[in-house]
């Protein structure tokens, strides 16, 4: 997920709190964090904002590779904020 970090850099977005997050928790428990919170967070929708979905916790949560990870509740939040956002519309 640092991948999301080096991403919104490269649009002039520096979330420094989600870096935080990452090094202190890992990518896995900073995921289930940000999705146990129930309303949707600004740096998802600064992302939105920036075209950035696809590099989202979101989007890095429902890819099959990394389902396993997390539960089924957890994927159906990722999904949804997802799709109230449009990520699934052609």
């Amino acid at each position: 997920m640092i991948t999301t970090y080096e991403e919104g850099v490269k649009r002039g977005y520096y979330p420094t709190y989600f870096l935080q997050m990452l090094y202190q928790h890992g990518g896995v428990e900073t995921a289930k964090r940000l999705l146990a919170k129930r309303e949707v967070q600004s740096g998802l929708m600064r992302l939105y904002e920036l075209g950035l979905l696809g590099s989202s916790v979101e989007a890095y949560v429902i890819k099959e590779r990394y389902q396993s990870l997390f539960t089924e509740e957890e994927r159906q939040e990722a999904h949804q904020r997802l799709e109230e956002l449009g990520y699934f519309s052609g």
